[in-house]
């Protein structure tokens, strides 16, 4: 009896339980500290691995942030696995794929993880682009996984469709991110989150006439 598809598993199984003890210690971390007390060797204390393992499952430090702050976001995707759970999968309208997504981003706590991701980042400094480009990797994460998800659940769109879509709004979602930072300084009180939803109105309103209006 052969061994080795169990010492496989076991493999698969410890490197996914240190994949996922990194990225818990890395969240702790940005939330305690932000990225400017970001330190690998804490993190490799705390998730119980050594420097060497955090490295072997990412990048660099960057991408560790970026794939944290992106679990963040994903939010939005849970929200769109539960605004289409009611119906079943299968061809799709461009149409009824566009109301899906916007009340997933409806029913996202958006104001939030923009807040989470204001104070882990530290805010956005001219001198110093490491921030917006953090930010913006997550953002560019978290569309192309829920570009995936769209097309999963549509079965007659291919996945380049699907992106078109997606990035409309999430593009659009990540200009709102700036413009309501500036407005509330990324508070999360009643005043924030009402001009949240104003805007968010705005933004779905002025990209359904691309799609809203075919099939």
């Amino acid at each position: 009896m052969s061994t080795t598809a169990p010492a496989e598993d076991r493999r698969a199984a410890l490197r996914a339980r240190h994949h996922r003890a990194i990225l818990d210690a890395a969240r702790v971390m940005i939330a305690e500290q932000g990225i400017a007390g970001f330190n690998v060797d804490v993190i490799a204390e705390r998730a119980d691995v050594s420097r060497r393992t955090v490295f072997n499952h990412f990048s660099s430090v960057d991408d560790l942030v970026t794939t944290s702050c992106t679990e963040e976001l994903a939010v939005v995707i849970e929200s769109f696995r539960a605004a289409v759970n009611a119906r079943p999968a299968g061809p799709g309208s461009r149409a009824s794929m566009f109301e899906d997504v916007a009340a997933a981003l409806r029913t996202t706590d958006i104001p939030r993880v923009i807040a989470f991701l204001w104070n882990a980042l530290g805010g956005f400094a001219p001198e110093d682009s490491r921030p917006q480009q953090l930010f913006q990797a997550t953002f560019s994460r978290t569309t192309q996984e829920l570009a995936h998800e769209l097309a999963e659940r549509n079965t007659d769109v291919d996945e380049l469709e699907a992106g078109f879509l997606v990035s409309s709004l999430m593009h659009g979602v990540e200009v709102l991110a700036h413009h309501w930072i500036a407005s509330t300084g990324a508070t999360t009180d009643d005043d924030a989150r009402a001009l949240w939803t104003t805007l968010l109105e705005r933004l779905i309103a002025s990209v359904r006439t691309g799609y809203g209006s075919t099939h």
